[in-house]
């Protein structure tokens, strides 16, 4: 961030974070990586080098994205995965090491949430987002995390998307809240507990993105 000599500010990107080639030879997996900001995150990972697996519900919306990622050169896998399933994700797991031989890092991108008076949300409703958001986490993240540690693979890294209302607390969006709390206390301890194995566990809380999704529920109507 600059600031002009009229004291207005203005931002400037001058370049990339990472070299080129800085995933060069890795393999990442993402969560809800079909759309919004995990297709971002694999989109960029492809530009630096990585093979990506992109894994979501549906399988029709990952095969559009692999495409068009594809166009511009790059190696993408796709699996069909409910991240709620265990059983599901231990399969995604395999899959993506029979295609690539290994994972290098997980991205523990899906979320689902729901904008409304905590008051009219039912029990059914809280348990949607917290089994997508903190038990889809959690099984992915034993997955991958238990086959690294037996394998005795190090160097592997878990990065997981939080928010800032993890810290805060928010409300209208108490079911993720929650959740997102419960990701963000598991990286903190993972990181301690697993460091020994050679596993990073990080969380980062981007703010929000201008996607269909999000936008159409932060800014309803005419708003």
């Amino acid at each position: 961030i600059f600031g002009n000599i009229n004291g207005t500010m203005s931002m400037e990107n001058k370049e990339p974070m990472l070299r080129d080639g800085a995933l060069k030879d890795k393999v990442v997996v993402i969560t809800g990586g079909g759309t919004g900001l995990g297709r971002g995150m694999a989109e960029h990972c492809l530009r630096l080098g990585a093979k990506v697996c992109i894994t979501s519900r549906k399988q029709e919306v990952l095969d559009k994205a692999a495409k068009e990622m594809t166009a511009n050169d790059g190696e993408v896998f796709t699996f069909s995965c409910d991240v709620r399933d265990a059983e599901q994700v231990e399969k995604l797991r395999t899959a993506t090491i029979e295609r690539f031989g290994k994972v290098d890092a997980l991205v523990n991108n899906a979320a689902g949430n729901f904008i409304s008076p905590t008051e009219r949300l039912s029990s059914k409703a809280f348990q949607t987002v917290i089994d997508i958001v903190l038990m889809g986490t959690v099984n992915c993240t034993l997955a991958f995390g238990k086959g690294w540690i037996a394998d005795k693979q190090k160097d592997k890294t878990i990065l997981n998307i939080v928010t800032t209302y993890a810290w805060t607390g928010s409300g209208y969006v108490v079911p993720s809240a929650c959740a997102k709390a419960g990701v963000l206390a598991m990286t903190r301890s993972l990181a301690v507990e697993w460091g020994k194995y050679g596993i990073r566990c990080n969380a980062v809380a981007p703010g929000p993105f201008p996607t269909k999704g999000a936008w159409s529920r932060l800014l309803p109507g005419e708003m």
